[in-house]
């Protein structure tokens, strides 16, 4: 009888010779299909990623240069700030200021050629600024520019947004102020600016500045900013460095620049809050101390509450009327500690007031008891303590009203009432070496 095997207790029967075989071979065969599947598998990457690497390599430079060729996107993007609309609202009522003068004089060169004898040459000079307008009346359109603009010129133009010229009229300027009024034919006026209360802005608050930058090639610019300060005391200086006073502005940091003088400072809701009229520079006396020192973010306008009053009475009359006292004089601050206690002669508890150094030939004060060196402290009793401060005063009166004078003489503090007969001009205003008045 055959010999059965005995049986595996751990794997079961022991297959006999022809089944160890069969899963020999079966084993065999699995591990061999499984190995070169993996080596397909692995070959097919390797060779696979050789060539895509081949194709890319191949593929970098092309001879078919319009491939090179794109386009634009056909998204569109709706681009609305309160800085695009406010901006949009007042840019056609801004335009551009062209004031010329000439001048006529006799050329010595021709003499001395042997030319006639008186003939003259005549020269041009050219001025430029901005403006805005502000009102449409019938055939009539009125702007506000800077009177620095304008002043002395014998033909002024202006310039439109849509870039058409018109011939411009001066109806009256103001030095002091350093406001004009203009008007031009409103056959090409589309659109007129409104103002906004100055008193109302906030420091801090975002403000543009519309003009034309050094002439209008750069016209309807717009720079912003904020409001730095809202009301800022400032000596100002002409352009041959004479002082012409102080004035009270609006500081903001929108970029103004030669030619933005007189174009409107505006609030994001479009209005004009007011009239760009200056820029901080390194000479002066509002200059900075360090010789070649860059000033930026310093410009200054001139609030839209003044320039209503002063435009009002500009189209009105021509001209502001305000008295003056017709003096020449310095602030106290100016004058050192031992001038004020042995030549004006002043008790130690005052410290502030406007010291009399010339009295006109017109001036109301004369026969008033008021004299050189006497120190004037109030006006109406209103306390004075610097020349913006008895401005500020007396300009609240008009030419022939009487005001109150409180002064210091000799060291004692006495009071008389003088009758405002004078009217201000740029002759007698703000030409002394702190100031006249």
């Amino acid at each position: 009888m055959d010999e059965q095997p005995t049986p595996n207790k751990t794997n079961g029967p022991v297959p006999n010779d022809e089944q160890t075989t069969k899963v020999k071979k079966n084993g065999l065969t699995k591990v061999a299909v499984v190995g070169l599947v993996a080596g397909l598998l692995g070959g097919g990457v390797a060779v696979g990623g050789y060539t895509l690497y081949q194709n890319h390599a191949d593929s970098v430079v092309t001879t078919d240069n319009s491939k090179g060729t794109t386009k634009t996107s056909n998204v569109k993007v709706n681009v609305s700030s309160a800085t695009t609309k406010a901006f949009n609202n007042v840019k056609d009522a801004v335009v551009s200021v062209e004031a010329y003068s000439s001048s006529d004089s006799d050329s010595g060169l021709s003499e001395i050629l042997g030319g006639n004898s008186g003939r003259k040459s005549s020269t041009t000079s050219e001025s430029e600024g901005s403006g805005v307008i502000y009102k449409k009346s019938g055939n009539t359109a009125f702007i506000v520019t800077n009177n620095h603009v304008i002043s002395g010129a014998n033909k002024i133009e202006i310039i439109l947004n849509s870039g058409k010229k018109a011939s411009a009229t001066l109806v009256g300027h103001d030095a002091i102020t350093d406001l004009a009024v203009l008007k031009i034919n409103a056959k090409d006026v589309t659109k007129v600016a409104s103002f906004g209360n100055s008193d109302d802005i906030s420091v801090g608050e975002t403000a543009l500045a519309i003009g034309s930058p050094m002439g209008s090639d750069y016209a309807t610019s717009l720079t912003q900013g904020v409001i730095s300060a809202k009301k800022r005391t400032l000596d100002v200086t002409n352009s041959s460095g004479v002082s012409t006073g102080q004035a009270t502005v609006i500081q903001t940091d929108a970029a103004i620049n030669p030619g933005n003088s007189g174009g409107p400072l505006v609030n994001l809701a479009g209005q004009v809050i007011g009239i760009n009229s200056m820029k901080l520079s390194n000479t002066g006396s509002s200059s900075s101390s360090e010789s070649g020192t860059t000033i930026e973010g310093m410009g200054f306008a001139i609030p839209s509450n003044e320039v209503v009053n002063v435009i009002n009475e500009l189209v009105k009359n021509g001209k502001i009327k305000r008295p003056a006292l017709g003096i020449t004089l310095v602030d106290l601050s100016y004058v050192s500690s031992s001038d004020q206690s042995k030549i004006l002669k002043l008790p130690s508890s005052v410290t502030q007031g406007i010291v009399v150094m010339k009295i006109g030939d017109k001036s109301p004060l004369q026969g008033s008891g008021i004299s050189k060196y006497d120190t004037i402290v109030s006006l109406d009793g209103k306390k004075i303590t610097s020349v913006a401060s008895l401005r500020q005063e007396l300009y609240k009166h008009a030419v022939g009203s009487s005001v109150e004078i409180g002064y210091y003489h000799d060291g004692s503090l006495k009071k008389t009432t003088v009758k405002l007969t004078l009217e201000a001009t740029d002759a007698n205003t703000s030409t002394a070496s702190n100031s006249g008045e």
